[in-house]
Order: structure tokens, then sequence, then C-alpha cells
């Protein structure tokens, strides 16, 4: 009931007509006389009340609160709504996401992608005040998801995203430049790219320390994870016997996610499995919170149904007792 407004309140002046009801009843109770008079009542004295006697007042009660709720009705109840701008304290986030077919490998369970994907929502559900997108890229990048605080659309997306969306390949710059894009309009004063990738640059236009001085010149901080097992890991190959495993060599270029952090004030992590990378979530985690203003909507629902309801229960309750157990007799 907190959340009830009321659409016309005025109707609850109707209510004031109770008073003078209340006090007819108690008038006409106190003035009432039994239609056969006897000489005295002192044989009736010794005699118990039984529950009839307590419960004859119930009838009128149940009449007012039927009136009340036929008024609260009236008043139109309705849910909350409208549009507000809330200031709320948050950060931008953009998470860049490598979706290469490297990213397939079985040295994280069950695979790289999905095991990112698993911790990357779980951030997400912790932060609820954040505006926070997804881009992702291979050979090629695109905007998975704009800033946006519907973090049930974003993590939908998140949960959509497999290997093989684009063209194959490791454009760690486009990754970096479009992320930046989505951030460089940003009023916020804590911008932040979160970039994961398990190789080494070997595509798109864009080289990723340019990429990193454009974030810079936006002061986006970039925090970059490497995500890959030391030495080897097992990688699916198709063959003409099925899908078999294959110890393929890890190449992360560190050296170069490790500049592009330090150009811009982030951090370089190393994933080598789903514990770590989940520690590198809760690190990021920390990060200090800024100022934002989202707007808020709820639709508007009317609410009068439950008072009708209670209303027609009383009147019923009243009519059963009137005409049974509390029946008047002339």
């Amino acid at each position: 009931m907190s959340s009830i407004e009321f659409a016309n309140p005025q109707y609850f002046y109707l209510l004031l007509l109770l008073i003078p009801l209340i006090a007819w009843y108690a008038l006409k109770d106190k003035a009432a006389h039994a239609t056969i008079q006897v000489s005295t009542l002192k044989g009736f004295n010794a005699s118990k009340r039984t529950y009839k006697y307590y419960l004859r007042h119930l009838l009128f009660i149940f009449r007012v609160l039927c009136i009340a709720l036929l008024i609260a009705a009236l008043a139109r109840p309705q849910s909350s709504n409208r549009f507000e701008n809330v200031s709320t304290e948050g950060i931008d986030i953009v998470m860049s996401l490598d979706i290469s077919s490297s990213m397939l490998a079985r040295d994280f369970d069950p695979d790289r992608l999905e095991a990112a994907k698993d911790v990357a929502i779980q951030f997400i559900t912790g932060r609820e005040e954040d505006k926070i997108g997804l881009v992702i890229f291979s050979g090629e990048s695109f905007t998975q998801c704009p800033l946006t605080t519907d973090h049930a659309v974003l993590i939908n997306l998140f949960q959509d995203i497999h290997c093989g969306m684009i063209e194959d390949g490791t454009a760690i710059g486009l990754g970096l430049a479009n992320a930046v894009n989505r951030l460089k309009d940003s009023h916020a004063k804590s911008k932040v790219i979160i970039l994961l990738t398990d190789g080494v640059n070997n595509q798109g236009e864009i080289a990723p320390l340019t990429a990193a001085e454009l974030a810079k010149t936006y002061g986006i901080r970039v925090y970059t994870i490497g995500i890959g097992t030391q030495g080897t890991a097992p990688y699916p190959v198709q063959t003409a016997f099925g899908i078999s495993m294959r110890n393929m060599p890890v190449k992360i270029d560190e050296e170069l996610l490790g500049k592009i952090a330090t150009m811009t004030g982030g951090q370089y992590f190393r994933a080598t499995d789903n514990n770590k990378l989940k520690a590198i979530y809760k690190e990021i985690d920390q990060l200090e919170k800024s100022k934002i203003e989202i707007k808020q909507y709820s639709t508007k629902n009317e609410e009068y149904l439950p008072f009708l309801l209670l209303a027609a229960l009383f009147l019923l309750m009243e009519v059963a007792l009137r005409n049974s157990i509390l029946r008047n007799i002339p």
C-alpha cells in the first residue's frame, strides 16, 4: 500500500459522512427498548450473556467498512507512475571482449569465451547503478550494446555472444577504439574500458597504441586482461573423425596490453584460470564512483479492484449474519 497513490483524493471528504452515521447508530442503540415490556428484569440478571450480545455491533461495523472502501475505490487508487530523474552514484564502463576463434580454448571451464561471459555477467549484476556497454571484436569490431542502466537487456546480449559472429582475427586496436567512441561523449567523472583478449593484434586499421592515445585524450582508463594459461592450451580442432583436442601455444602480447593500461592510468592483469579471472573483476569492482543521472519509469495501474472486492465481502458478511445467527425477532 505504500506505493499506492490516489487520482481523486477529494472523494475522501465523503468519509466525513460516517461521523453522523456513527453518532446516529450510538443514539439509536442507547434508546433501543424491547417490543414486549415487563415490570422488572431482575430475573434475567443471573443469566450469562451469549456471544450474540457481543457481536451485535458487528453488522454496523461491516456496513461502515463497506462504505469506507467504496469511497476509497472512488478516489481511484493507482500504482505510482512517472518519469523521474534520479541522481545516483555510478561509473561509465564499456566492456570490450575478444570473440576470436582462439577464445574456444579449453584451458578455462568450459572455455575461455564462456568463462569470460559468466564472470562479466556476475560483475554487471553487482554494479546496479552503473551505466555499462558492450563492444565485441575479432577481425572487426562492433557495438553489441551501448551504455545503459538496463542490465537485464545487457546480460541477454552478453549471453547471445559466440565465436564466428564476425570475421576471425584479433583487432585489438579496433576493439579499443570502438569502446573509446562509446565513452568519449560521457559526462561521468570516471570512464573505464575493460578490454579482454587472448591473443596478439594481427588485424584492423587502427593500431592499439593509437587507440590508447585516444582513450588518454578523453580521460578514459583502460584495464586490460590477458586470458589464457601459461605455455600451451587444449584447443578443439575439426578432423575427419570429428572434433579432437590439440595443445596449441598461448600467445598473448602482454607488453602491448601493459603499455595500453599504463598510458591510460589503468592496470594490466593476467588471468590463467577461472578463479584468477573472478579475482581480477573483483579488483576492478573497487573503482571509485561518480554521480550520474538516470531516468526511471514505471507504468500506471488502476488498483481499485481489491477495495471493491473487500467492500463486497463486508457487505455479504453483513447480509449473511443479519439473516442467520444475528437475526432480530420482531
